[in-house]
């Protein structure tokens, strides 16, 4: 009998025991600032297709602190530029497939990292995540998720990790993620991600957005059936300032529409009536004395004003900070047994 290799891709594939279980061992990690060496003789192999500042930096440094050996790679420069596509002829840029890379890979480290934004062009083909699927398909170590087409889930660990510091126990929370302006379409793999792990946690989880920016309906129907299974609230508003109203905890993220999805030109034209949906210190008077989070980076006076940015209400730094304490505590999860 084949036993089917575990990988950390998407919160949503997690027991709720696990997701609790990792949040515990972060939270204990940074607390006594003790690491383990668990991962001593152990190394991971990170493949980057996109840019990374806190991704890249904070693996890096959980792997070393663990006692392991983290190897870095930007496709297509350390690497040979890659294939995922199967049944392609391999004519035109990419020299090596995914599906040969991954097996070998597989016999070098005991866990591979991959972050690889969406292509942006067709949302049919990025909704099934490729680039990670391919890696999951073809690998015989856990494949660790640091940024996909659809989801981030190491960020939203350490969202919830920040949550928790900040709020206490999630239960009955009121959060809310917000759509802000951005003069790109970014991805929704962020949104996507904190909205699903927050409805695990029995939470009241507002998204607000304009009119033709909600996220992709079937993530939508999953933050909905999460909430009911696990007892929270999940509403729509398409009002920012409705939005953050009595919020304990207000998101800011950018992403795209999906009515313009490999548009960029129609998309930004359809986006500049929203230029207002900013996160302003009156918008912040509007919550709960609520914390102002985002994942960064972010453009400043464009997503939120400086003063929300750099004000005691803003958690940003501890979101990333916490990125180090959840991912040492995902590869504790994936790798210590």
């Amino acid at each position: 009998m084949t036993i089917q290799q575990r990988h950390f891709v998407n919160t949503q594939d997690e027991s709720f025991e696990t997701l609790s279980r990792i949040l515990e061992r972060a939270a204990i990690l940074k607390k006594t600032r003790q690491d383990p060496q668990a991962l001593k003789g152990k190394s991971v192999a990170l493949i980057f297709f996109n840019p990374s500042l806190r991704t890249r930096s904070s693996m890096q440094v959980a792997v070393y602190a663990l006692g392991g050996l983290a190897v870095p790679m930007e496709a297509g420069k350390d690497t040979w530029p890659m294939e995922w596509a199967d049944g392609v002829v391999m004519d035109q840029a990419a020299v090596e497939h995914i599906k040969d890379a991954t097996k070998v890979l597989s016999r070098y480290f005991q866990a591979v990292g991959v972050r690889s934004f969406p292509d942006g062009r067709d949302w049919n083909e990025d909704r099934l995540d490729p680039v990670i699927q391919a890696f999951t398909r073809y690998s015989d170590v856990p494949i660790i998720n640091l940024e996909s087409a659809l989801y981030h889930p190491c960020q939203a660990m350490a969202d919830l990790q920040t949550l928790l510091e900040k709020l206490g126990p999630l239960k009955e929370k009121k959060v809310t993620l917000t759509w802000a302006y951005h003069p790109k379409a970014l991805p929704m793999a962020v949104p996507n991600s904190f909205a699903l792990a927050t409805s695990r946690f029995a939470m009241d989880l507002t998204i607000a957005c304009p009119p033709g920016f909600d996220l992709a309906p079937e993530i939508l129907d999953q933050i909905r059936a999460n909430a009911r299974e696990g007892g929270g609230r999940f509403r729509v508003v398409h009002d920012m300032a409705e939005g953050a109203e009595d919020a304990e905890a207000l998101y800011a993220k950018s992403w795209g529409s999906l009515a313009f999805y490999g548009r960029q030109a129609e998309g930004q034209a359809a986006k500049e009536k929203f230029k207002a949906w900013r996160v302003t210190p009156d918008l912040m008077r509007r919550t709960a004395k609520g914390i102002f989070m985002h994942c960064l980076p972010i453009r400043r006076n464009v997503i939120a004003d400086d003063e929300v940015v750099d004000s005691p209400a803003s958690v940003i730094y501890d979101q990333a900070e916490n990125r180090l304490w959840a991912q040492k505590a995902i590869l504790l999860d994936l790798l210590s047994a």
